[in-house]
């Protein structure tokens, strides 16, 4: 699916990839996605666990953290981009310390509220269609 395909009255249909290395925050993202009625295409805590799903093209937008464990997730922002998929980039790091793969992202610092974030992700999908 792609952004052209999901819009406000078929929300739940999205698939979201989560890509979020610790563990207990991966658990209550993806608690909260799930609450706010989206689909979990994956969660993903390493590079390579990343990739393999945006490969398999089973999502329809993606959250995901800029630092993966001190490997940068910058080349999963390139297979989305590629992919022409959308994405949240939610990080501990500023806007200004993170890598051109990123620009043009949405961002959210850390720590942030889960309704910011589902508000955000919502948005991916809902502009331009009111």
């Amino acid at each position: 699916m792609s952004k052209g395909r999901i819009g406000r009255t078929n929300l739940s249909d999205a698939r979201i990839l989560l890509v979020e290395d610790e563990p207990m925050l991966a658990y209550a993202l993806e608690e909260s996605l799930i609450d706010a009625g989206f689909q979990i295409a994956g969660v993903a805590g390493r590079l390579e666990q990343a990739l393999t799903i945006v490969a398999g093209g089973n999502c329809d937008a993606a959250i995901i953290d800029v630092n993966l464990a001190g490997v940068s997730s910058a080349p999963v922002a390139s297979a989305l981009v590629a992919g022409s998929i959308p994405f949240i980039v939610v990080s501990g790091y500023s806007r200004q310390q993170q890598q051109d793969a990123f620009a043009g992202a949405r961002f959210i610092q850390k720590p942030c509220r889960p309704d910011d974030l589902i508000k955000a992700l919502r948005g991916l999908f809902t502009e331009g269609q009111e």
